[in-house]
């Protein structure tokens, strides 16, 4: 080759590996995205879509050096056809994949979904780089310049792809368009490859096999399409909205035969309303409604972490004329309160995370309700030695932390519950336990903590009879063989791995699988 020719060369193999890593992350980050609805976006699944994505890398280096060695520097062009053709089907195969992996477990389902999934076309771009360094390299003494150069531009194309993803894409388009987006774009650029191999690599009918495979794509695209189906509910649910956001599928359904308005993100039912009234249906908001006539002094500032459908913001105003603040994660979550539970912010309405945003904040707040709960289970990093005692400082003299806590009452599933019990225990010297649904082993546990004086059920702001509701609610918890939640040591989520798998199915049987698969 010339000079103008070598360099159009290599320009075009650097723009190969530059798409073709951004494709990579591009897929491995949507594939928690994909999974997550069913499954939870739980450590689990993200260490399923690391561990196959470098499976899939791992096999795609070594079987891409042993094709590029035999090849006779021809058949990139099929390879990048052929994961092209396998991410288009990644949208189309999900429901199906999910469904049929559910027996599996949380941890073994999440793997296999995965591994499913997502290797075929992982593989195939991991194939991309030896073949590349091959096409590059010229000579022996060029061969580690040549796979410094190509690594180092399919790493760049991997930053770019994951910041493009993260910052832009994604807030615009959903993951099964932006999927099928990646798709398309591995085809268009096969068939161009192929088209150079044919021209300049002097390759005869190199350009069939890529074109076939387009073709194939091109005709498969109106059912990949239709297959991200919008969930009905059927005869006995109606979806009033639904929207993807950056932290899960936020839907608002409706049970009319009940009077029944649920706000779910993903797996898990995050707020529930009477749709005639609008009145809360979660029984333990009934438990934190009293909370402020329990408090030794008049309440006036509350926050709220973990907003839901916005109920006990409402509850604390309209009862008590408390002024509350909220820390909501998920802006999907904040607007559909807004738009369907007619939630209506009386303080600073705050969209971030709560590690971050509450080192931000101004106490004191008379209140602090801690409700986060996704995926089947609460956010571990919220849960921590670290985190209650940020909450501690923000927290006045005599006020009061309400954190609500899923989790088995009994048995060796209770350990989640001990462990928190242990760790509220380390920076706050009092608490006390209510539970929602007496005599059920799953529950809803609301711990309420203070720093000096304890909750006193015989306050006189209590009526007899709400006196005596909350008595029969008091549960004990034994924290002696809880563990000690902290930054550097949280197997929380390991501990609430049943609980996670329980919730699961109940909303499966209560709603259907189509609910929770894309």
């Amino acid at each position: 080759m010339n000079d103008s020719a070598q360099l159009f060369h290599r320009t075009g193999l650097f723009l190969t590996v530059f798409t073709t890593g951004a494709s990579v992350m591009v897929i491995e980050l949507l594939g928690t995205r994909m999974i997550a609805p069913f499954y939870g976006a739980s450590l689990y699944v993200w260490s399923s879509l690391i561990a196959v994505t470098m499976i899939a890398l791992a096999i795609g280096y070594f079987v891409g050096g042993r094709w590029a060695d035999t090849s006779k520097r021809t058949g990139l062009s099929l390879i990048i056809a052929l994961a092209g053709i396998f991410t288009l089907l990644i949208p189309l195969l999900t429901r199906t994949v999910l469904l049929a992996t559910d027996p599996l477990g949380l941890r073994g389902g999440a793997f296999v979904s995965a591994l499913v999934l997502f290797s075929p076309s992982l593989t195939l771009l991991g194939m991309v780089g030896p073949f590349a360094i091959k096409l590059a390299t010229s000579q022996l003494e060029g061969v580690g310049n040549s796979a410094g150069s190509i690594y180092a531009v399919s790493t760049v194309g991997s930053v770019v792809g994951t910041l493009v993803l993260g910052f832009f894409l994604f807030p615009l388009l959903g993951s099964r368009q932006i999927l099928i987006g990646t798709g398309i774009i591995l085809l268009v650029l096969a068939v161009a490859i192929a088209v150079y191999e044919q021209k300049k690599l002097k390759v005869s009918v190199a350009i069939l096999p890529s074109l076939v495979i387009a073709v194939i794509g091109l005709a498969l695209l109106p059912k990949i399409v239709g297959a991200g189906h919008r969930y009905t509910g059927g005869s006995q649910f109606q979806i009033q909205s639904e929207r993807e956001s950056l932290y899960g599928w936020v839907r608002v359904i409706d049970q009319k035969a009940r009077d029944l308005r649920l706000l779910t993100s993903d797996a898990s039912t995050i707020g529930a309303s009477s749709i005639s009234d609008g009145q809360s249906r979660l029984s333990y908001q009934d438990i934190v409604g009293l909370i402020p006539a329990l408090a030794p002094q008049k309440m006036h500032r509350a926050l709220i972490i973990g907003l839901g459908a916005g109920h006990m913001a409402k509850v604390l105003h309209d009862r008590y004329n408390i002024v509350t603040d909220t820390l909501e994660i998920d802006p999907a979550v904040a607007q559909a309160a807004v738009d369907y539970f007619a939630y209506q912010p009386t303080g600073k309405a705050i969209i971030g995370d709560a590690r971050y945003e509450i080192r931000h904040l101004t106490g004191p707040y008379d209140l602090i309700i801690h409700d986060c709960f996704t995926g089947g289970s609460e956010p571990s990093h919220l849960l921590t030695v670290e985190t209650l005692a940020q909450l501690h400082g923000l927290l006045s003299e005599q006020g009061i932390l309400a954190l609500n806590f899923v989790a088995f009452a009994q048995g060796e599933h209770a350990n989640a519950l001990a462990a928190v019990s242990k760790t509220l225990a380390e920076v706050f010297p009092q608490q006390s336990v209510f539970i929602s649904e007496p005599g059920r082993d799953f529950n809803d546990f609301i711990f309420l903590a203070t720093k000096k004086q304890p909750i006193d059920l015989e306050a006189k702001t209590l009526l007899g009879s709400q006196s005596a509701w909350l008595k029969e609610r008091l549960f004990p918890v034994d924290n002696r063989n809880g563990v000690l939640l902290t930054d550097n040591l949280n197997p929380l989520e390991h501990l609430q791995t049943a609980k996670a798998e329980h919730y699961r199915h109940v909303i499966v049987d209560w709603f259907g699988p189509e609910l929770l698969v894309r």
